[in-house]
């Protein structure tokens, strides 16, 4: 039985105009919708799996008493995870009378565009950044555009382009500043407390009203498809060409998006957000700091949760090896029942995780290491901001007052068919003096804890070697001695 505060339809604002859709696939991309069925061509299609970054629009959305406008990848943005939101193309921006936008005109003049396919993706995380940030750094130029790729123009001229926005024009005049209350009200309108339901039989999207709505679905449809920021999930449909439904929609859910600390411990509802989660997670464990700014580009951390990266349970996940390393603990939840397990315990097997039938992830609790404990996490890509991941490493160790181990975790993506600690070698170092021949003796163990595979990322040999070259390198940052590092027989040649 449907609840009796359910509708049948999506409400959302496009550019400057009011949508309401009754008939949404579960797996319609905001791209597809776009260009076919709105004839909004500017957004492009290059990889159709959110890295290059020529599909990105602005998605308004209210967070708290704040409307919050983020890059987003159309290509792996579904459709029904939209309601309530401001969804802006490049076909909205507009200068003063004919005149282009300030972006578009610093574009043209400091020759930011030779083939344009990349352009408009381009020119919308630029106008996402000039809206928070007239006048940014080089450094936040450089992270908003991670998630763009040019092939022919070069970024030094998109960069100065960047620049010189300001000098076109006044971000609080852009008229996403000056309608912003009308938005807001409109937005905060939209927002009824409705579970939205549309289709039937298999082939539904459902958005619930919020947490506890989700486990009353779920405990009534528990094989359907969860989806948080989809950018694992997008790549199922438009990669794998997999079926999705029925779905349900998760993303800003009411009940999973709020971050809060007692006692030393973060809770972090599964909804959260890379980018949300960046300001705590940097200021209480700074290590994260770094780790979270090579997750993919901005359009991808804008929606990407960390609830969904350890649901999926991808081996290569980023942010399980290092909540490991940390000792957290995951809260599943079914219906009105909860339970709490380690993280660690959640990973049985390679696709396989400890979450039954109808349950969801719920939130993550994780420590804030003390002031004597050192943490580091450290990722191994072939390119900085990639998303596949061949190896990263996580290391916490506390030194007792003589300086031997008293505490150690060590846990690793990429090297098994889970995230997994290296219990071996723990064990070796556990109690020994903090020295590089207890360093290297450990070293040894690893091959007790990890049969590395060979595939496209890397090879067993370079995973082997990487995980014991990311152990000597936390050695030499917390002792402050220059650990060798070890290289195979092929690099000494």
């Amino acid at each position: 039985m449907a609840r009796s505060n359910t509708r049948s339809e999506i409400r959302f604002i496009l550019n400057g105009e009011d949508v309401v859709l009754t008939t949404v696939a579960p797996d319609e991309t905001l791209l597809d919708w776009l260009r076919l069925t709105r004839s909004l061509r500017g957004t492009k299609e290059g990889c159709a799996e959110g890295d290059c970054g020529a599909c990105t629009v602005l998605v308004g959305r209210l967070s708290g008493s704040r409307l919050v406008y983020e890059s987003v990848n159309a290509c792996i943005r579904f459709l029904g995870s939209l309601d309530g939101t401001h969804v802006v193309t490049v076909e909205h921006l507009r200068g003063d009378g004919e005149k282009l936008h300030p972006v578009q005109q610093a574009m043209v003049d400091f020759h930011g565009s030779q083939c344009g396919f990349c352009t408009p993706g381009f020119v919308m995380s630029l106008y996402a950044l000039w809206m928070r940030s007239p006048d940014p750094s080089d450094a936040s130029i450089e992270k908003a555009l991670q998630g763009n790729l040019c092939r022919c123009t070069g970024y030094e001229a998109i960069v100065r382009a960047a620049r010189a926005i300001s000098s076109y024009g006044k971000a609080a005049k852009d008229p996403l500043a000056a309608e912003r209350k009308t938005i807001m009200a409109k937005l905060a309108a939209m927002k009824d407390g409705s579970r939205i339901e549309i289709g039937s039989g298999k082939q539904r999207l459902v958005v619930p009203a919020d947490a506890d709505d989700l486990a009353s679905v779920l405990d009534k449809e528990p094989g359907a498809t969860i989806v948080a920021g989809s950018t694992d999930v997008g790549l199922w449909v438009t990669k794998h060409m997999r079926d999705i439904a029925p779905a349900i929609f998760i993303g800003n859910l009411d009940g999973l998006s709020t971050i809060s600390e007692d006692n030393g411990i973060l809770s972090i509802g599964a909804g959260v957000t890379y980018t949300e989660a960046f300001s705590t997670l940097a200021k209480r464990i700074p290590a994260l700091g770094p780790l979270f700014d090579r997750i993919g580009g901005e359009q991808v951390r804008n929606m990407g949760t960390i609830g969904g990266n350890i649901a999926n349970g991808s081996p290569i996940g980023d942010t399980p090896p290092p909540l490991i390393a940390l000792g957290a603990r995951l809260t599943l939840r079914r219906g009105n029942k909860r339970r709490t397990i380690p993280l660690e315990d959640f990973f049985i097997a390679y696709g396989k995780q400890d979450r039954r039938p109808g349950e969801f992830v719920e939130a993550m609790h994780v420590p804030v290491p003390g002031r004597d404990t050192k943490f580091a996490v450290y990722k191994i890509t072939k390119r900085r901001d990639e998303d596949i991941t061949a190896a990263l490493g996580a290391f916490l160790l506390t030194l007792a007052r003589n300086g031997t181990v008293a505490e150690v975790r060590v846990a690793y993506g990429g090297m098994a068919a889970t995230p997994k600690r290296a219990f071996s070698v723990e064990k070796a170092l556990l109690g020994k003096p903090w020295m590089e021949e207890t360093v290297q003796a450990a070293m040894a163990e690893y091959a007790k804890d990890f049969t590395p595979l060979t595939d496209m990322r890397a090879s067993a040999e370079y995973r082997a070697l990487a995980a014991r070259n990311l152990l000597l390198r936390f050695f030499a940052e917390t002792s402050g001695t220059k650990a060798p590092i070890q290289v195979s027989r092929h690099e000494a040649a």
